[in-house]
């Protein structure tokens, strides 16, 4: 029974190491730490004990280590280490300035070569815009079709 001690404790801190490496990140440091603890009392277990118990430690080690870490995951989507806030438009978080969506349907002129990218004039104001791929020249008659956060697509307008 003493010979089984030694591996047994080695597995429990491989999977506490596990446990370690979900919430302090190391680089992988503790992940390899983990696999060579593990392995190394896989290797106890095999070569000291004998290969049936090598086969229970590792059947054992096949099933709690994607238990540990589906349940260290869950802890850690729970702790404190985790960002629980959400960001929203409430809260004055927005992802686009406001003022574009009103720029949708006006009329300008393409100040130079869209292929797909360039600038408008629309209303006097110069805009970054792209159009849906297809090459527009300087010059050409343009509508915003379409303003998708921070992006302005524009269309020929004839």
């Amino acid at each position: 029974m003493t010979s089984y001690l030694f591996p047994i404790l080695l597995q429990v801190l491989g999977l506490m190491v596990i446990v370690v490496e979900i919430f302090v990140p190391s680089l992988g440091i503790l992940a390899v730490t983990a696999a060579g603890i593990l392995f190394y009392s896989l290797y106890l277990v095999f070569t000291t004990i004998s290969f049936t118990a090598g086969m229970v430690f590792l059947g054992v080690d096949i099933l709690m280590i994607p238990f540990i870490l589906v349940l260290g995951f869950k802890a850690l989507g729970a702790s404190s280490l985790s960002l629980h806030k959400k960001l929203s438009s409430r809260e004055g978080v927005s992802s686009q300035a406001p003022d574009l969506v009103s720029w949708k349907g006006k009329k300008g002129e393409a100040i130079t070569d869209l292929r797909p990218s360039g600038t408008v004039m629309i209303e006097g104001k110069r805009l970054d815009a792209v159009t849906d791929g297809e090459y527009v020249d300087a010059g050409t008659p343009v509508v915003v079709t379409l303003v998708s956060g921070n992006r302005i697509v524009v269309d020929k307008n004839e």
